[in-house]
C-alpha cells in the first residue's frame, strides 16, 4: 500500500510554546488510521499543522508533495479535507448552502468530475435532506456533524482528517458516523481519524498512533493495541 500522508519530524508551535516533538505518522490509500490519546497530548494539533493551520517545521508529504509552507486553501486544493472538532458550519446559512459552499470549483476543463454531488450527500443522510432549507445553526449537534462531513466530502478530497467526529453524540448517532466512516473508505477514501473513543476507532480502523506529550508512543494494528494493556494504562485510559 503506498503512502498517501507522510509525516516525519514534525514539530508545531503556539507562539513560544512547543507542541509538538517530532511526530512521524503514514496514512495510505484506502485506509483507516486513527490517532489515539488523552486530551491536550498533542492530536487535534497534528491534524492542524497538516493543514498549515498552526506554524511547523519538518515535512509533511501529502501525494509525494510537501505541504509545509502552503496556506490551508491551497492544501484543500490539493485534495486534503479536515473537518473540525468545533464543526466550523455557517450557522445563518441553509444545509444546502453549506453544502454547495463546499464544491470544488476549477477552471481546468479535463479535470475529473467530482465524486460527491449533492445527491450522494443526501442519499447519506436522509436527515440533511430532509432539512435542507432549514438554517444550519438550527440543526441537532449529530446533523452539524453530518453537515460538516458532507460539506468536506463536496471538496473532491482524497484523504480526510476528521477531529473528534463523536464527540457529544447520542450513542445510535456514534454508531452511525462509524458506519459512514466505513462507507467513504469503500470508496476510496483515506481517513486520518483523531478520537477519544477506543472501541469506535479500533473497530473501524487498520493501524492506530497513540499520542502522548506532542510525541508518538505507539504505533500498530487495533490487535496490538488491544493486546498492549502497558500502553492503554499509561496513555489512554483515565
Amino acid at each position: 500500500m503506498s503512502a498517501l500522508l507522510e509525516i516525519r519530524n514534525l514539530h508545531a508551535f503556539y507562539g513560544k510554546s512547543h507542541v509538538l516533538h517530532g511526530v512521524d505518522l503514514t496514512v495510505g490509500e484506502g485506509e483507516i488510521v486513527s490517532l489515539l490519546g488523552r486530551n491536550g497530548v498533542g492530536r487535534s494539533t497534528t491534524v492542524k499543522a497538516t493543514m498549515g493551520q498552526v506554524d511547523a517545521t519538518g515535512s509533511i508529504l501529502f501525494k509525494g508533495e510537501e505541504m509545509i509552507g502552503l496556506k490551508a486553501f491551497q492544501i484543500a486544493h490539493k485534495g486534503l479535507g479536515y473537518v473540525p472538532e468545533n464543526r466550523d458550519i455557517f450557522s445563518t446559512l441553509t444545509v444546502e448552502q453549506n453544502l454547495v459552499l463546499g464544491e470544488k470549483r476549477s477552471k481546468d476543463k479535463t479535470a475529473k468530475a467530482p465524486r460527491w454531488k449533492l445527491g450522494d450527500m443526501y442519499a447519506m443522510f436522509p436527515r440533511l435532506k430532509e432539512r435542507q432549507h432549514t438554517a444550519a445553526g438550527v440543526l441537532s449537534g449529530g446533523e452539524q456533524q453530518m453537515l460538516t462531513l458532507c460539506r468536506t466530502l463536496m471538496g473532491d478530497p482524497d484523504l480526510i482528517m476528521i477531529d473528534e467526529p463523536t464527540e457529544g453524540l447520542a450513542p445510535k448517532i456514534v454508531d452511525l458516523v462509524a458506519e459512514y466512516l466505513n462507507t467513504l473508505k469503500n470508496r476510496g477514501i483515506s481517513i486520518l481519524l483523531v478520537e477519544q473513543k477506543l472501541a469506535i476507532a479500533l473497530e473501524i480502523s487498520q493501524r492506530v498512533y497513540v499520542m502522548g506529550h506532542g510525541s508518538i508512543v505507539f504505533e500498530g494494528t487495533p490487535a496490538g493495541l488491544r493486546g498492549d494493556a502497558a500502553i492503554r494504562k499509561e496513555w489512554l485510559e483515565v
